[in-house]
């Protein structure tokens, strides 16, 4: 019994510090791309287009489906958009809203893909060339979606800018060496919504949590 409480709390410990290290993680990249905009938005250009013509093999070589890669394609033209104005960004702009659902809607098509195979026919299983269809491995298809689903979705959510008027009052105005604004990364805004939500909550409770703060509630 104490044993399984064990492992709750471990479980629930374990995805805390995960959860704290993809934070950490996310906002150190921003930091990094921030300094570095030029050559992010190049090397994600030359990424989108190396992804489509990723999918054009695959639908040669492979006997993907047409439609649905198809359908990808059209997303990446879609992910394409947001590197007009990078790192800007707009969340409430039409490309940026259509990116989301076309993220969340490639996921889901292609998960549906490799979850429902199509199964030959009787009358297919008895020709005498018939070649049986080849099944991906689980590496393989963790390999597709994190390469050719997530990768550039994920990228352009740490890369763009979110727009100064959908900031959060409270975020400090950042200035460059050169005196100039600097945005705030998109992951560094929902980061640090993230932690001043956890800091309103650990204060309710009645302690304090935000190392800035000079005085302790109690």
């Amino acid at each position: 019994m104490f044993l399984q409480i064990l492992s709750y709390i471990g479980a629930v410990v374990g995805f805390l510090f995960l959860v704290l290290s993809i934070a950490s993680g996310l906002y150190y990249i921003s930091e990094l791309v921030e300094e570095h905009t030029e050559p992010t938005k190049r090397f994600l250009r030359k990424l989108i287009y190396g992804i489509i013509a990723t999918f054009a093999l695959l639908v040669l070589f492979d006997k993907f489906p047409v439609k649905l890669s198809l359908f990808s394609i059209f997303s990446y033209y879609i992910y394409l958009q947001n590197l007009v104005k990078f790192p800007h960004v707009e969340l409430t702009s039409p490309v940026f809203l259509s990116s989301v659902v076309l993220v969340i809607a490639n996921h889901f098509l292609w998960f549906n893909h490799f979850h429902n195979p199509e199964i030959p026919s009787l009358d297919a299983w008895l020709r005498s060339d018939y070649v049986p269809p080849r099944i991906p491995t689980f590496l393989e298809i963790c390999s597709f979606f994190g390469l050719l689903v997530w990768f550039i979705p994920f990228a352009l959510f740490v890369s763009l800018s979110a727009h100064d008027n959908l900031l959060p009052h409270h975020n400090e105005v950042r200035v460059s060496e050169d005196g100039k604004k600097k945005k705030n990364g998109l992951a560094k805004v929902v980061v640090a919504g993230i932690r001043e939500y956890i800091y309103a909550f650990s204060r309710k409770l009645g302690y304090e949590l935000d190392p800035h703060r000079d005085s302790i509630v109690y």
